[in-house]
């Protein structure tokens, strides 16, 4: 772990300093938002442009690399955002909050992009795994700082605009000062969603539920505490408690994964997240009850995303894990960019509750979809499965391709300390 520090910690504190600044803008247009009376639907609509911009991003970073090469991207890049931060308050329009958040998203799949491939070319295959477990951690402490931050000023004005992008600005500033060497980059043409349906298709529907689960937390969250009348140091712990929960519980869920069939584990975490969800429905007046809800969905949904990429592996020869990397990406960002909207339309038609329904209904379709799936095909035996690989779902298809080159490793390893090799 101290290796890994040593030899990435530039990357690692940029990233750091990008989730800061990406979670603080996330949740605090929420609640402001509300301030200026926008209506949900108008706000769903622009949490949504987030995922349609950050969808477009990791499609086209690849080629924007290859073109004029990592270090003028990740600047370019950075710099736009930290200027679409400061526009928000500047035109405190929905149409140009759509536009902004659009552009924020692309930027930041871009950058991740960017920053993945550098800390892929810094890790070694002995210390591959823990470099994957440092950058989890990392992007997650960054968003749950960033609820801290939103405590700092008085969300109706401009500072809290601004330190963001301040945030955003000074991350370059490791980064490119870093003597890592600027990797060769390359990456795998994903599979067809066609070819991934027939290896997977519990891969295929989790994913693209996970997908309205993901989008709806890290999007709506903010725009429900809000409605519900939290305050802002409320709403900042209410936004901070899905992602203790996804880190808290990111490795037990994958121990246990590795010792188990997984389309069984997966319906007992869906299950789980359904519980979550309907507590918050039902008791969400009293706002630890809120917190314990909060914990759970997302103590379920980010477990759920690496649990059913290793599914997906199971089935799938080494040469094929790359390429079908793309293609749950793709179809984890088309389910994140309608869970917004569909969450913004149930809390306009049933109230703030709407929020939590549309979580309990996604993660109980994926109860029944996996329930489903384990009666048509037989589990793969245990010792046949490959490794758990923990990730976030704001990973880009370089973290998840990273991660694959890992579970690959792993596996082959474990298949020579079996034969003696």
């Amino acid at each position: 772990m101290l290796q890994v520090l040593a030899s990435a910690w530039a990357l690692l504190l940029g990233i750091c300093l990008l989730m800061v600044g990406n979670g603080m803008q996330g949740t605090l247009l929420g609640i402001r938002g509300e301030i200026e009376g926008f209506s949900t639907l108008e706000m769903s609509i622009v949490m949504s442009a987030y995922f349609v911009g950050f969808l477009g991003g990791s499609q086209m970073a690849p080629g924007m690399i290859r073109r004029v090469g990592h270090v003028r991207v990740f600047a370019a890049l950075a710099s736009l955002i930290s200027a679409v931060m400061i526009m928000y308050p500047t035109f405190v329009e929905v149409w140009m909050w759509t536009i902004g958040r659009v552009l924020i998203g692309f930027c930041f799949s871009a950058v991740y992009v960017t920053a993945e491939s550098w800390l892929n070319n810094a890790a070694s295959n002995e210390n591959r795994g823990q470099a994957l477990s440092l950058y989890m951690i990392v992007q997650t402490a960054g968003i749950v700082a960033s609820q801290a931050l939103l405590l700092t000023a008085d969300p109706s004005g401009y500072v809290l605009f601004v330190i963001p992008s301040i945030l955003v600005s000074i991350a370059v500033t490791p980064i490119l000062l870093s003597i890592s060497p600027t990797p060769a980059f390359d990456t795998t043409q994903p599979m067809s969603l066609r070819q991934l349906w027939v290896f997977s298709p519990l891969g295929c529907v989790g994913m693209f539920l996970l997908g309205g689960i993901f989008s709806a937390q890290f999007g709506m969250a903010s725009v429900y505490g809000a409605k519900a009348g939290l305050n802002v140091a409320q709403i900042s712990t209410f936004v901070a408690t899905f992602f203790v929960g996804s880190v808290v519980l990111q490795y037990p869920i994958g121990w246990i994964s590795d010792r188990m069939d997984r389309r069984f584990l997966v319906i007992i975490v869906a299950a789980i997240g359904v519980g979550g969800s309907m507590l918050g429905m039902s008791l969400g007046s009293n706002f630890q009850i809120l917190l314990i809800s909060a914990f759970m969905i997302g103590g379920m949904s980010n477990p759920l995303y690496s649990l059913l990429i290793a599914h997906t592996n199971d089935f799938l020869e080494h040469e094929d894990m790359a390429a079908a990397s793309g293609g749950l990406i793709f179809i984890n960002g088309l389910g994140a960019i309608f869970g917004p909207i569909i969450t913004g339309y149930m809390m306009d038609t049933i109230g703030p509750g709407g929020f939590y329904l549309f979580t309990g209904v996604l993660f109980a379709v994926l109860v029944f979809y996996a329930g489903y799936r384990s009666t048509q095909r037989k589990a793969i035996p245990v010792e046949e499965t490959g490794s758990f690989v923990p990730l976030t779902q704001s990973s880009t298809p370089v973290a998840l391709e990273y991660a694959q080159e890992y579970a690959i490793e792993s596996e082959i390893e474990d298949e020579n300390a079996a034969s003696g090799g």
